[in-house]
């Protein structure tokens, strides 16, 4: 966990960096609203070729919205992020390469500039049916709501300007299933659990960095711990550097780092660089 302490520092040291950088920018008050859309394409074919490789395709579709409502008294802000993405290689038969629902709402009413109290809500769940390939024949360990995560949060959140709002408070985190049971029971009793709630604290920063006309710079970290387990933090990190050549052609490296000790005693990641079709849908 050594370079996700790292990563941490960093994001903080920039995001304060950036907000004094900030600080005399005029607040623009009412309704916020953006949605892009975003799809990547790749392939690599061979013919009668002796220096080795194999025939591969991969295609991702991505949604990113935001909605924010900011007044004198309060703040309303919901986000989705929504990605599917299916890949080939070879006589292999297809598979996935991204799979992702992400929502969020929160609220934060103002009383002060940069400090308030907030309540949050988010849930994060996947489209279809997710495979253990390792196995011959693969098996199925998730799908559409199993699991599905749901939080709950309220506490104080910390905002300068546009660049950087960062929340922490109080949590509560429910993991239901149906069929895959494995993410919610506890394997202490003989019971088979369904469903797992926990409560703890929890810790949500997000960056959004304008670093040129055509560069942007986003970064989200989620941090959980259980009260009950307070040394076990769950870390779900989303870095995303894009960049605008053309009026609908954008190149983006992904950054994704996920820590959760009930699902793997290491630490995952996820790298992607493409390039790609970039729509503003509103």
């Amino acid at each position: 966990m050594r370079l996700t302490k790292l990563l941490i520092f960093v994001l903080f040291a920039a995001g304060f960096v950036l907000a004094q950088d900030n600080k005399d920018k005029k607040t623009e008050f009412g309704w916020k609203k953006e949605a892009v859309g975003i799809l990547n394409f790749s392939q690599t074919q061979f013919d009668n070729w002796t220096r080795g490789g194999e025939n591969s395709w991969l295609i991702q579709a991505d949604v990113n919205a935001k909605f924010i409502k900011d007044m004198p008294n309060y703040n309303w802000s919901s986000s989705a992020k929504l990605s599917y993405g299916m890949t080939q290689i070879g006589d292999e038969a297809s598979k996935k390469a991204a799979d992702e629902i992400n929502l969020e709402t929160a609220y934060t009413y103002k009383i002060s500039e940069s400090l308030n109290p907030y309540a949050s809500a988010t849930m994060r769940t996947q489209f279809t049916t997710g495979y253990d390939y390792s196995m011959d024949p693969k098996v199925a360990i998730s799908a559409f709501m199993d699991p599905g995560f749901f939080t709950q949060s309220i506490g104080f959140s910390y905002t300068k300007g546009e660049l950087l709002v960062t929340r922490l408070g109080a949590a509560s985190k429910q993991t239901i299933t149906s069929k895959y049971n494995g993410y919610a029971d506890d394997p202490a009793t003989t019971e088979i659990e369904k469903t797992k709630v926990q409560f703890g604290a929890e810790s949500n920063t997000e960056l959004k960095w304008k670093i040129t006309e055509t560069i942007l710079f986003n970064s989200k970290l989620l941090l959980f711990s259980d009260f009950s387990s307070l040394n076990k933090v769950d870390v779900d990190w989303d870095n995303v550097f894009s960049a605008k050549i053309a009026e609908y052609i954008v190149v983006s490296y992904t950054f994704n780092l996920f820590y959760n000790h009930t699902f793997s005693k290491k630490r995952q990641i996820r790298q992607v660089l493409a390039v790609g079709l970039s729509y503003s849908l509103f």
